[in-house]
């Protein structure tokens, strides 16, 4: 149930119809009037922070995802990318090339494992997500995983003190495997890119791009 309320929102988000009837069957049970997502985006929008730079990239990121794996799971998977970005100072793109670089080439499995052992689309080492309160068997919850996810970037972000840049580059690790790592994750960030470009958004792409360029 939790599942198909977030695809509805990621629908949402990329501004697809549903008729009500759709609508009726994704309700989630609701506490006191609002749902999980309401009070996420009151939290944020409550904090002034401007969700429409974050809602436009959620398509861009569904396209990108959908060239791996279907349609349903791109959206889900996107959403994801939306939802556990809100309250930090990520978008969603970040959180989407990672999983891209990581395991873009395993149809964005929630199963994949690496040769080292790291688990899940965002591909978290088990004493990894134990650091982060997660067992390495939630790591096949996409959900937790992308919650584990944000908090191990954010982490990196403290060792980079503050380079988002040099923070993704760390999340892979240090060496020449991170070095190869940090050139997907940049080829990737393009695809996204693009994705907007095609939509329309080409003030969004510029700001995005120059954001990513070595000072």
């Amino acid at each position: 149930m939790k599942k198909t309320i977030l695809i509805l929102a990621a629908m949402l988000l990329m501004g697809v119809s549903c008729d009500k009837s759709h609508v009726n069957q994704a309700q989630a049970p609701v506490v006191g009037g609002d749902t999980e997502l309401d009070r996420e985006i009151r939290k944020v929008m409550e904090k002034g922070i401007n969700l429409e730079e974050r809602r436009r990239q959620v398509p861009a990121i569904a396209a990108a995802f959908a060239r791996r794996t279907n349609p349903e799971r791109a959206r889900w998977l996107a959403a994801l990318c939306y939802l556990k970005t809100l309250g930090t100072s990520f978008m969603p793109m970040d959180l989407a090339e990672i999983a891209l670089a990581e395991t873009g080439n395993h149809r964005l499995s929630a199963r994949a494992v690496s040769h080292k052992g790291a688990l899940g689309v965002w591909q978290l080492m088990p004493y990894r997500a134990r650091s982060h309160g997660y067992e390495p068997e939630d790591m096949a919850d996409d959900e937790k995983c992308a919650a584990a996810a944000v908090r191990e970037l954010l982490s990196k972000m403290d060792m980079a003190k503050g380079d988002l840049v040099r923070a993704k580059k760390l999340y892979c690790g240090v060496g020449p495997a991170a070095n190869a790592y940090e050139a997907k994750r940049r080829q990737f960030r393009r695809e996204i890119l693009d994705e907007l470009g095609k939509l329309g958004l080409k003030e969004a792409v510029v700001k995005q791009y120059k954001a990513e360029q070595p000072s």
